[in-house]
């Protein structure tokens, strides 16, 4: 294609304002076509905020679970000398908080991006219909809010346009009593009774947020258990943890309406099971916001979904076109959503690139105690894509996980039988998202145990325990390589 001198992004999510920075870094002239507000549904209505939120639920849920084990006493009367009250929550407050946290995101990075030299232009952004042109720039079509039309050329184009909360059809939100997770932030009074449909990552994020707040949940899986996409070993301990603190867990149970009465909802499930309560947040998925951007006419193919189809530099089927982010469905997150960018003005820029590599994207599902993943998994060595030696330790052995009074969680390692290289790792702990990054480092460099288990770790540490299970998938690697 040449060098590239214009770059048009439309979408300025996490895929689309790495990649602008990127660029201008590597002397394009970029332009990012926004609607909602730099950082996209990321930084506004999903990441920032939800984390915000679970920040709250987590003090609650350390204070609840841990104080009396630690010598903390609460005088439940508010009579003693220090005066010490039963703790709640003003969740108008913390919404609050949480709103204006993304909102002081979106400008720090509206900011970053101006200062780099990145023109921002607020409206819709979608390909032309005349495909294109002879010298091989494409253009982009932007819908200004005051009803005009820009017609923007460009020698490369990148859609990174996000998705959007999925609804059902007999379960239609109203934004106060049936939420979908972009709305429930509206909410001045914590849910007395929430009802929480759909148990993947979302879906148990919120479920278990809630509870630490204060409400009474009940989740609906339509699977046999929650998180039926992470480690079962991992899973088994969430839900354990979950009943324990009092929550309602339905496995194997479909919601098939949700509607309300008055100050009520209703979710009947498929055998006719009706379930009550105050509130009811939809967590069942979502769907690529690709719909109507002339996509299809300029050659970019979707799949069944929607989904853009992108190759590993993130190119799409159409010359000049590329891709990033939710949109393409490739693995839902932040951080792959601002590589697939990166990557994608790499290439586009004729600069070095390293194509996307799965297998090396650290994940964490942010429950108490956190689910943090990187590197096959153990549905990988069950189907035998992947010959790997498996060690679990659980946290309760531990030294600073018994003195933190954590009872739940464990580290486990991947490691190949005959070189020992670690190609995955499982840690459910708390701040397991922190815990995950030596093992993820591991699988990148493709260290060995024996190279993991010599590095040293401060005593006492639950990362403690990484190594020590590194230590003895030394030896057992090396047993499975003897048989």
């Amino acid at each position: 294609m040449g060098y590239v001198t214009r770059i048009v992004i439309i979408g300025g999510g996490p895929g689309g304002y790495e990649a602008a920075l990127v660029a201008a870094q590597l002397g394009a002239e970029v332009t990012v076509v926004d609607r909602d507000g730099l950082g996209g549904s990321a930084v506004l209505t999903d990441c920032v905020p939800s984390k915000t939120l679970i920040a709250t639920a987590e003090v609650m849920t350390t204070f609840d679970s841990s104080y009396e084990e630690l010598g903390i006493t609460v005088d439940r009367d508010g009579a003693g000398a220090r005066e010490n009250k039963v703790i709640g929550v003003d969740l108008g407050k913390v919404n609050r908080r949480v709103k204006r946290l993304a909102i002081a995101q979106s400008h720090d990075i509206t900011q970053s991006v101006t200062r780099a030299g990145v023109t921002v232009l607020r409206g819709r952004g979608r390909l032309g219909a005349g495909g294109q042109a002879v010298d091989g720039s494409r253009e982009v079509l932007v819908d200004a809010p005051d009803g005009t039309v820009h017609s923007l050329r460009a020698d490369a184009v990148l859609i990174a346009t996000g998705a959007h909360p999925r609804e059902l059809p007999d379960a239609q939100p109203d934004g106060e009593r049936i939420l979908t997770w972009t709305q429930v932030y509206d909410l001045e009074e914590l849910p007395r009774e929430l009802i929480v449909v759909g148990s993947g990552v979302t879906g148990a994020e919120f479920a278990g947020a809630y509870q630490a707040l204060g409400s009474k949940v009940t989740l609906v899986s339509s699977r046999d258990r929650v998180l039926p996409g992470e480690d079962p070993d991992a899973a088994e301990v969430l839900e354990d943890v979950f009943r324990r603190r009092g929550m309602n867990v339905m496995g194997r149970s479909r919601a098939e309406t949700v509607k309300r009465i008055g100050d009520r909802v209703e979710v009947t499930l498929s055998d006719g099971t009706v379930i009550e309560g105050t509130h009811c947040l939809m967590a069942v998925g979502s769907i690529p916001n690709t719909a109507d951007m002339g996509l299809e006419e300029a050659g970019v193919k979707l799949n069944d979904w929607g989904q853009i189809q992108v190759d590993r530099v993130s190119r799409t089927s159409a010359p000049g076109v590329y891709a990033a982010g939710d949109c393409t469905g490739v693995f839902m997150l932040a951080s792959v959503a601002a590589m697939q960018g990166r990557i994608a003005m790499y290439h586009a820029l004729g600069d070095a690139v390293q194509p996307l590599n799965l297998k090396t994207v650290a994940s964490n599902v942010f429950t108490d105690p956190e689910i943090a993943t990187v590197g096959y998994t153990a549905a990988d060595v069950e189907c035998g894509k992947m010959d790997a030696v498996v060690v679990k330790l659980p946290l309760r052995g531990n030294p600073r996980a018994k003195m933190q009074g954590i009872r739940d969680g464990f580290v486990k390692l991947f490691c190949r039988p005959g070189t020992g290289i670690v190609v995955g790792g499982v840690v459910v702990a708390p701040r397991a998202s922190e815990l995950i990054h030596p093992i993820a480092l591991a699988v990148d460099a493709n260290l060995t145990v024996e190279q993991v288990a010599s590095a040293f770790t401060v005593y006492p540490s639950v990362s403690g325990s990484t190594a020590e299970a590194a230590r003895q998938l030394h030896i057992r690697k090396r047993s499975a390589g003897e048989s």
